[in-house]
């Protein structure tokens, strides 16, 4: 199948009322897991690399995923994810990229704006589609306070703002959740009303990073195994579907597929301590990872939409 834009994509979720993931990859057997899950599911997915997933692996994992990309039976969008800088959307998009992530948050509003225009101007000009992200990730309690000191959650002004100004096609918005398993607040506390406030301003799809479960059972299973993630917490499931609901449509997934590869390779070989076949060690870790992925795409509700 030909490769799909992010905007395709997420326009498409957007009218129809689901949620899309962008499911990160590092390596062969994650994209296969990924790709497998939304195969198996029917779902349009969106493979995310982040400019560190490119260094590890020497850029390879740009070719794996369009690769897999490209046979896929669904949509699928090879994606950028946090982009630091103009030149490496730029060999991203060269490289056969459908979307790519410019992440200026950190900048003033200006700069932010003026980066992000820069790459939109480029990208659209060959069809690429270019998200950008306002806001500061890092959760809130319950009370609404932010969780973590360099936390800014996005206002509806903002967002209207920065969308006119830098003409980006996706917004990732910052409404509570935080990147990692380790929340360290309890169950993180969702900004509902928020998005409800930025999708009544703002046409653009809206993204929702650090939105990985952390399924209870598959940490257990990980400490179990002789793992050490106590007290991690994700964002609970019925936050996930009220935020789609209000109007998220690319939901950002990566820490439940790191926590479910490595519970079954701790699994396998616990249970088979003289196995040193790589292919043998890894194929359980590959199935894990797309079973929790196919039960996240039924979750956003982009199950048979692809």
């Amino acid at each position: 199948m030909t490769l799909s834009t992010g905007l395709d994509i997420l326009s498409a979720a957007q009218k129809g009322g689901y949620g899309v993931g962008a499911f990160n990859t590092d390596n062969l057997e994650t994209t296969l897991a990924i790709i497998d899950a939304a195969e198996s599911t029917r779902s349009p997915v969106m493979l995310a690399i982040t400019a560190g997933a490119l260094s590890y692996s020497k850029n390879r994992i740009a070719d794996i995923a369009l690769a897999e990309a490209r046979d896929a039976s669904v949509p699928v969008a090879v994606h950028l994810d946090h982009g630091d800088s103009f030149e490496v959307c730029m060999w991203c998009i060269r490289h056969g990229f459908t979307s790519v992530m410019i992440d200026k948050s950190h900048e003033n509003e200006a700069t932010n704006i003026r980066e992000t225009r820069r790459v939109v101007e480029a990208a659209r000009a060959v069809g690429v589609s270019v998200e950008a992200e306002i806001g500061k990730l890092g959760g809130i309690d319950a009370a609404g306070e932010a969780g973590d000191g360099n936390a800014q959650l996005t206002t509806a002004d903002e967002a209207a703002r920065f969308v006119e100004g830098a003409g980006c096609d996706t917004l990732a918005i910052a409404v509570g959740t935080a990147h990692g398993p380790n929340k360290g607040i309890g169950r993180p506390h969702i900004a509902i009303e928020r998005i409800g406030e930025i999708r009544a301003r703002v046409d653009a799809p809206l993204v929702m990073h650090g939105a990985s479960s952390v399924p209870a059972d598959v940490v257990k299973r990980f400490n179990a195994a002789g793992g050490q993630l106590e007290g991690a917490v994700g964002i609970h499931d019925d936050d996930i579907r009220e935020a789609i609901a209000r109007g998220m449509s690319k939901v950002n997934v990566g820490t439940d597929l790191r926590i479910a590869s490595s519970t079954a390779i701790r699994e396998f070989v616990r249970s088979q301590p003289g196995e040193i076949d790589m292919r043998k060690i890894l194929k359980p870790a590959r199935a894990e990872m797309a079973r929790v992925i196919g039960a996240k795409m039924a979750l956003l509700g982009s199950a048979g939409k692809g």
